[in-house]
Order: C-alpha cells, then structure tokens, then sequence
C-alpha cells in the first residue's frame, strides 16, 4: 500500500471500521442488479425489475437521510441496528413474494420497505472525518481510499450478485447481499472507540435539515443526474449481454467499469492538487458526461468494456471532491446526513435511470437504452455548470464541518 494510505491507518480502530464498513457496503452493488436479475430471471420482465429497484432506490431516497439525522442525533449503534433488521426483514419478504409467485404489487410492498436501509459509506466516512477533521491531506487520502473500496465493492458486487442468481438459483444474489448489510452493520457498530459523538438536537442546531445549504442542493441535484446514469448503465449491459448471448458476461462488463474508477481513486488518492474544488468538480462531471457518447456505439461485448473502463475513470475522482465540498457547506452536527443526501440523489436517480432503461429496452432493444446514460450525462453536466456560483458561496448557517480560518473556498482547496 503505497505510503499515504498507510498512514491513515495509524490511528486506533481504523482497520477494524474500514474492514466491517467494506461488508456492510457490498449489497451497495448488489441489491439493486440483483433484484433485476432475480425478477427478470424469474419472470422475464425488465420493465418489472426496472420498477421494483426504483422503488427501492426512491424509498432509499426518503428514508435514508432520515436515518443518518437520528445517526447524528443518537450515535450509529443505536439506530443503524434496527434500520439494518427492519431492511432485511424486507428484502426477505421480497425474495419470499418472488420464489412463491405472489402478485406482483408485494414486490413493490416490500421494495419500499427496504429503503430504511443504512448508508454504511457515509458512516464510515462520518468516522474518518472525526479522526482527521484538523489533517486535510489525510482526510482527502482517506476519501479517496473510500472511494476506491466503494468501486471494489463494485468490482465483485455484481459479479457475486449476477453469477450467483443465474448459476445457482435466482434469489440467490440478493440474499447473500441482505446477509452482508447485517453482518457489516453489527461488525462495525460494536466498535464504539471510532464512533463519531452525537449531536443532540440542542437549540443552536434546531434549523432544520442540511439539504437547507445551497451548495448540498447543487450537488444533491447534480447527483440525481449522475445516479441514472449509473442505474441505467446496469440495467442496459445485463440486457445488451443478454442480447449478444452472454447474460451472465453482464457482471464483468460492470467490474471493469468499476476497476477504471477505482485505479482513478487510488492515483488520485496519491496527489496533492492545488487550485479550487469546485472547479475540478464541474470538470469531473463533463468528463462523465462525454464518456457517455461511445456506449452507443457498442456493437460487441468487447468494445462496450473498453467504453465503460474509460468512462469509469471519471467516477471516483468526482465522488472524492463530492466529500470535499460537502464537508465545506455542511455544518458539523449534520455532516453524516449531509453525506447521505449526496447518495439519497444518486438513489432517486438510479430509480429514474433503471426504470427508464427499462421501458426502453422492452420497446427498443438493449443498446438504445445507452440514451437513457447519455441524456443523462447531459442533465448532470448542465445541473454543475447552472450551480456552480452557489458552490463557490460561503456556507450559511452554521459553521461548516471543515475548520479553517473562516474561508470556506481556502479550507475547500486545503481539503480537496
């Protein structure tokens, strides 16, 4: 590992969390494609899985910055683990519904159910802002190694989810995911000495949620756009793979994509960069957005790999300097919500993505869903450049999660 990772692990705890954290985010990449492989294994509709995962992923969308306020309101012992239960309760039922045929409105019963789901990589991350909070160089190598496990999970989610759902029986990928979250979620919530200190609701704080920051809601939106173009890829390859005689073929396809991005993570992990946050954040989702155009071109499972591994070298750069900004314009007692409201968009967005891939496949065929990613990549690159005065405003408010000597754009370029 090269140096500066291995620096931030110096401090108590960190390998025990960061080990507990990357079991509890793989159903991060594998609920979702394995529901769609579940379901249209089971039932052969992708319009029906595409709607299914929406729900979930938009009941993720209401639930999930609900949840991370009582984090940040009680502590992560006391509410990640009845969240995690009530989520596997759910998706239990929902893989019961499938294998016994029941109708399909329980599957969205459940689907929804499930959005009380955790968003473990925000809380991990919540914990390595305690540790490093006053180390900006140290805190952006950890947002960065954060990133790259995010895109491992990525790498081997699907793999597991897809194979083992078409190889051994269809609930199959799912089910193991429900288990991760659970066995993730206990791991990492008994180990108190990282956990970050709750913040009681006391009256300084009573203003509301952190979505009230102008610049959280550029990139909240932003992150919409960007979520769809993720859901929407996943949906596509599964049914292009499919077309060209290789459905399981789906789940590599989607680790290389992953792989691009996380190689992206580790070398930007190892740079020192100078100059404005917000700037290197507009850049990053264009990059995303132009990297887009060639999936329409695929004519082969080969070329569609190479397009995804190159696309996939925009994504954590982008997400790293996401941390970032959110940390500048989020107040502290609110920074675990905060955090997740950037992956509430992206959940919105993976249920716009994957429902729209999925209308347009069953009427237009596998590759014509890769306009769903394109339009999208458009929205994202239009939302960044429309908000980009707000991000380079100082935080309203309170005073941001990020210390410094009062400039929140300097403390955003010591971070980033």
């Amino acid at each position: 590992m090269p140096s500066p990772y291995r620096a931030i692990f110096s401090a108590p705890g960190t390998k025990a969390f960061s080990a507990a954290g990357f079991i509890g985010r793989m159903p991060l990449s594998m609920v979702g494609i394995g529901i769609v492989t579940m379901i249209s294994e089971i039932t052969g509709r992708y319009k029906l899985a595409g709607l299914v995962t929406a729900t979930l992923a938009l009941s993720a969308a209401v639930l999930g910055p609900q949840v991370s306020r009582l984090v940040d309101q009680y502590g992560q012992r006391h509410v990640l683990r009845p969240a995690t239960l009530i989520a596997v309760a759910a998706v239990s039922g929902l893989l019961l519904a499938a294998a016994n045929g029941l109708p399909d409105w329980t599957f969205f019963v459940f689907a929804a159910a499930a959005g009380v789901v955790p968003s473990i990589g925000s809380m991990i991350r919540a914990r390595w802002t305690a540790i490093y909070r006053d180390s900006p160089r140290e805190l952006h190598t950890a947002y960065s190694f954060e990133s790259v496990i995010d895109e491992v999970c990525f790498i081997f989610g699907p793999i597991l989810a897809i194979g083992l759902s078409t190889t051994w029986f269809p609930e199959a990928g799912p089910l193991v995911a429900a288990v991760c979250l659970l066995v993730g979620t206990w791991l990492l919530t008994a180990q108190r000495g990282t956990e970050p200190a709750p913040h009681p609701r006391e009256k300084q704080h009573e203003q509301g949620s952190a979505l009230r920051s102008p610049g959280l809601q550029v990139l909240v939106a932003t992150f919409v756009a960007t979520g769809a173009i993720f859901g929407s890829i996943d949906v596509v390859t599964l049914a292009f793979a499919e077309e060209q005689g290789s459905k399981a073929a789906a789940s590599f396809i989607l680790a290389i994509w992953a792989l691009g991005s996380c190689l992206a993570g580790i070398v930007f992990g190892l740079l020192h960069l100078k100059g404005r946050a917000e700037r290197r954040w507009v850049l990053g989702v264009c990059a995303m957005a132009v990297s887009m155009i060639p999936l329409l071109l695929a004519g082969n499972l080969p070329f569609l790999a190479v397009a995804l591994f190159v696309s996939g070298l925009a994504i954590a750069p982008t997400m790293v300097t996401t941390m970032a900004l959110i940390e500048a314009h989020v107040p502290r007692a609110k920074l675990t919500e905060g955090m997740t409201w950037t992956s509430t968009g992206l959940a919105v967005g993976v249920a716009l993505g994957s429902s729209v891939a999925g209308w347009v496949i069953d009427t237009a065929g596998a590759r014509t869903g890769y306009v769903v990613s394109i339009a999208s990549g458009a929205a994202a690159a239009a939302v960044a450049f429309a908000g980009y005065r707000r991000l380079t405003r100082p935080a309203l408010g309170e005073e941001p999660s990020t210390d410094g000597d009062g400039d929140s754009n300097e403390a955003r370029d010591r971070v980033a």
